[in-house]
């Protein structure tokens, strides 16, 4: 990975001992990006306020999240498969939208409603995705019917967001909140902002939204959510999950909450917890759990394990797993928490036992 110059070190942001260690392991990495392919671009379906949409979900390549090249959070080795050198030219983000709409050409039988840019970053960081090719790609886009871009909330304004609604597209931040928890944010994940400032994000995205006109799109928040980060227990990070996703949907602006189960990647602090046996990746039952118990919540809300049945996914017993990701993936379209009645297994007592007795002064009592 490029290093960057002391200034984008963000001095006096997040835990410095973290920052520490995460800038030493994320120096191992070896591997060259081509800036002119994406990192991945793949479709699927989404539930969003809209509606169930088919989707197009690209990754840019460009050159890194500027907190995760300072040190970044615990869990995140995303900025490992960035570009060298820090920055990817407008021609080259443009050759990797390109690429994507030839993939969707090549395998959808017919455009996507919903497009979903992330650039494992903040595509509304203009040192990531400069202003001319934010609003380029606004342009491309502009015959869909809706946007999701994803952004740290210091970098979410009106203006920016106006840029995409004006189309008509009907847009949606997707803000790496992680917990609701200030604490947890700051200690476990090593996030430096607070609630506070996911608050004013989504007001700015209602402030667009307000701003709109009858014939241009909406605006909105989506927010996402760690299931068990690093340091946190099995019922600890179940309650706070819980907790999170209460909070999230009461913010007025923050449509849909998406609960990730923290998985277990490449050059980040939690593969070396994971190797030295102190972190387990969360059960897939805590997922249905938090899912089944907030399906009351104003907000829609969704999960999308990756790995699922992996020892570094969410998983359970191996024998399930299949089966509570399928039932998963049925609620996030249908919203119905009957579906967890559904599936059962008998690892469903040893994760209760876990809930039960498992605190964060051990290691994992199951993996």
């Amino acid at each position: 990975m490029s290093k960057p110059s002391p200034e984008v070190y963000e001095q006096g942001k997040g835990m410095d001992a973290h920052n520490q260690v995460m800038r030493r392991i994320r120096a191992e990495k070896e591997e060259t990006y081509d800036p002119h392919e994406p990192t991945r671009v793949w479709l699927d379906e989404d539930n969003t306020p809209g509606g169930v949409f088919q989707s197009l979900t690209i990754i840019l390549n460009t050159g890194g999240c500027r907190w995760a090249r300072a040190g970044g959070c615990t869990m995140c080795g995303y900025v490992a498969e960035s570009v060298e050198g820090g920055s990817v030219s407008h021609e080259a983000l443009m050759d990797q939208i390109e690429v994507c709409l030839d993939h969707e050409a090549e395998n959808a039988d017919e455009p996507s409603d919903l497009i979903k840019i992330y650039t494992s970053g903040s595509f509304l960081d203009e040192r990531e995705v400069g202003a001319k090719t934010r609003r380029a790609i606004a342009e491309t886009f502009a015959d869909r019917e809706r946007i999701v871009v994803e952004s740290l909330p210091d970098f979410v304004d009106r203006e920016k967001v106006g840029e995409f609604t004006r189309h008509g597209l009907d847009t949606d931040v997707a803000i790496g909140l992680e917990t609701a928890t200030d604490r947890v944010r700051h200690d476990c994940v090593n996030k430096y902002f607070d609630f506070a400032d996911f608050e004013d994000a989504c007001a700015e995205a209602v402030a667009a939204d307000e701003a709109a006109g009858d014939d241009e799109g909406d605006a909105g928040v989506k927010a996402y959510l760690l299931m068990k980060p690093p340091f946190l227990s099995e019922p600890e990070a179940l309650a706070d999950m819980k907790s999170s996703v209460r909070r999230c949907s009461a913010v007025d602006g923050c449509h849909t909450v998406s609960m990730n189960p923290c998985n277990v990647q490449r050059y980040t602090m939690v593969d070396e917890l994971f190797f030295q046996g102190g972190y387990r990746p969360p059960w897939l039952w805590s997922v249905a759990d938090v899912l089944e118990s907030t399906a009351d919540c104003d907000a829609i809300v969704v999960s999308d394990p990756v790995g699922h049945g992996s020892d570094r996914g969410a998983h359970n017993c191996g024998e399930c797993d299949d089966r509570v990701q399928t039932a998963i993936k049925d609620f996030d379209v249908r919203q119905d928490p009957s579906v967890f009645e559904q599936v059962s297994c008998d690892c469903e007592l040893t994760w209760a036992a876990v809930i039960e007795r498992e605190t964060s002064y051990n290691m994992p009592l199951a993996r």
